[in-house]
């Protein structure tokens, strides 16, 4: 496993953010976002007006959750990189995925099979598993590229979440862990049409290469769970 010392672009003694802050970061900005989807009359307060119309409680709160995917990714590497275990953390992903699928479809749809779209795990599901080719066949770059492509036209069929771009990203971060800045950039360009979601790598340039206090499994699985279960309370309120 190729693991180096990152290039950052932020001090060492400034970076005071643990895995866990970052995954509590993007679950609130994720929670935040998915509430203002699913009850959006609710946040209708204009707060100000420019040049491009009003802008309401609403817009800036789904503004705010642009930055949990970004996080998310950026975790997703980490975890790849430093798990004991690749096959339980892809099948971790992989149960709560399908798990997801049920209040996911009642939200977007309110029926329990839907297949015009699919939730996020599943994005991060294939995205590790790019990660995991990519190594696997470091030494063979046609197959390489071939299991890369197919996992592409895998994201397009299911159209997880992101979709494509959404993997595409994952690699990107992959990709750069190493150098920080470039990552930064290209992770800005490649957010171009979601801007805002460029301030997520603020908090990752804080990270400080420790777990935090997410240790217990029950509280890895309690956050994992988060997903599905604010999603279900999400469709309650709103059916």
């Amino acid at each position: 496993m190729d693991i180096q010392e990152h290039k950052s672009i932020i001090p060492e003694k400034a970076k005071v953010l643990s895995g866990s802050v970052l995954k509590t970061i993007a679950l609130v900005c994720m929670l935040i976002d998915h509430t203002a989807y699913f009850m959006p009359k609710l946040f209708s307060k204009v707060l100000f007006t420019n040049s491009t119309g009003a802008k309401t409680v609403y817009w800036l709160m789904r503004r705010i959750g642009r930055l949990a995917f970004p996080i998310y990714c950026f975790l997703l590497v980490e975890g790849f990189l430093h798990t004991k275990d690749r096959k339980k953390y892809a099948l971790r992903l992989l149960v709560f995925a399908v798990i997801s699928e049920i209040p996911w479809n009642l939200g977007h749809a309110h029926r329990l099979f839907f297949f015009s779209s699919q939730n996020v795990f599943f994005t991060l599901f294939l995205g590790l598993c790019g990660m995991w080719v990519y190594e696997y066949f470091r030494e063979d770059r046609l197959k390489q590229v071939i299991a890369l492509i197919a996992l592409l036209a895998v994201s397009l069929f299911l159209n997880a979440d992101y979709g494509m771009s959404g993997f595409g990203f994952i690699m990107m971060m992959y990709a750069l862990r190493n150098e920080k800045l470039l990552q930064a950039a290209v992770g800005c360009c490649f957010l171009s049409s979601t801007w805002f979601a460029g301030l997520a790598f603020i908090p990752i340039n804080l990270y400080n290469g420790e777990r935090g206090f997410i240790k217990s499994k029950l509280l890895q699985y309690a956050y994992y769970a988060i997903y599905p279960v604010h999603l279900f309370i999400l469709y309650l309120i709103t059916k």
